[in-house]
């Protein structure tokens, strides 16, 4: 036997373990594409993920379907893998011992505009696999679960934060009177700005990152965070954000906040969302429910 054969067996178990781990929750093949690709090393090529992912036994018959699936992407779009891969890997999720809650935002700035330049659909949603149609299937899908809870109107002033390429601007242009989307990445206000240009009731600005400042006091009905709270984690900002939410909030006022962090424990979610809502006469309607069958957010739902 050769003295690799052991070694190489290991390396097996191990991305069968990887695998294992990353078809937890019932996500999308996609979404499992995506965890795959943000944890396996980068030795790990796509033809020999394949073979192992077509080697794990199934507990059903859905995971069977969504294990055919993902192998089948690796093995047709090997070139999207990487591009997941590149575009993950731009943004790093997490931060030095010495690093500030500044450079926290400024670094991360940087690297949204460096995952905006390799895909725009894949730096703002990496299960897109950089498709903007399933971008857009996804993108829709919130705006049904946000219609359904009454949370746009005609009316109504939104502020988006953490916009991105303004997907959710474009979405909803004709569900409400104004938006103003805001993010920390020039490059991603950039497309945005291009893509909305038509939209006479949406405003695309560049911000700090650091607080909501540049608006006054009740301005705006919603606001609406979607994958922009982990961010905020990470630099430590989530508190000062969530002051300057329930300030630039109108009574009565919501915040559709959809992914409050990465770290994968819902109920740490659920906890820090309620004692910063509370301290903030903020209700908690919606607790981190999973509505989306394209996307494995969190979604809560506030009201003031």
């Amino acid at each position: 036997m050769s003295v690799t054969a052991p070694k190489a067996a290991r390396r097996t178990t191990s991305v069968r373990l990887a695998v294992e781990d990353c078809m937890a929750d019932g996500i999308c093949a996609e979404g499992v594409l995506v965890r795959l690709a943000l944890h396996l090393p980068p030795t790990i090529g796509a033809a020999e993920l394949a073979e192992v992912v077509l080697k794990v036994q199934p507990a059903d018959a859905g995971d069977a379907a969504r294990l055919r699936k993902v192998a089948g992407l690796l093995r047709c779009k090997p070139d999207v893998f990487a591009m997941l891969r590149a575009t993950g890997g731009a943004v790093r999720h997490e931060r030095d011992e010495d690093e500030t809650n500044v450079a926290v935002v400024m670094r991360l700035a940087s690297s949204f505009d460096a995952a905006a330049a390799i895909s725009g659909a894949a730096s703002v949603q990496l299960a897109s696999l950089g498709d903007e149609a399933r971008l857009t299937v996804t993108t829709n899908e919130i705006v049904a679960w946000l219609e359904a809870r009454e949370f746009t109107g005609r009316e109504r002033s939104i502020l988006d934060i953490g916009c991105g390429i303004g997907r959710f601007e474009r979405a909803l242009c004709t569900s409400f009177k104004r938006m103003v989307g805001i993010d920390i990445s020039p490059r991603m206000i950039s497309i945005a700005s291009e893509q909305c240009a038509a939209l006479g009731n949406v405003e695309l600005r560049q911000t700090s990152g650091l607080d909501l400042s540049e608006f006054a006091d009740a301005s705006f009905d919603c606001v609406l965070a979607v994958d922009s709270f982990p961010y905020l984690v990470l630099a430590g900002m989530a508190d000062r954000h969530f002051d300057e939410i329930a300030r630039v909030l109108k009574r009565p006022g919501w915040l559709a906040l959809l992914n409050y962090s990465y770290r994968g424990s819902l109920l740490s979610d659920r906890d820090d969302i309620g004692r910063l809502a509370q301290a903030r006469q903020l209700r908690v309607l919606i607790d981190g429910e999973k509505p989306f069958r394209s996307w494995d957010g969190d979604a809560f739902l506030l009201a003031g």
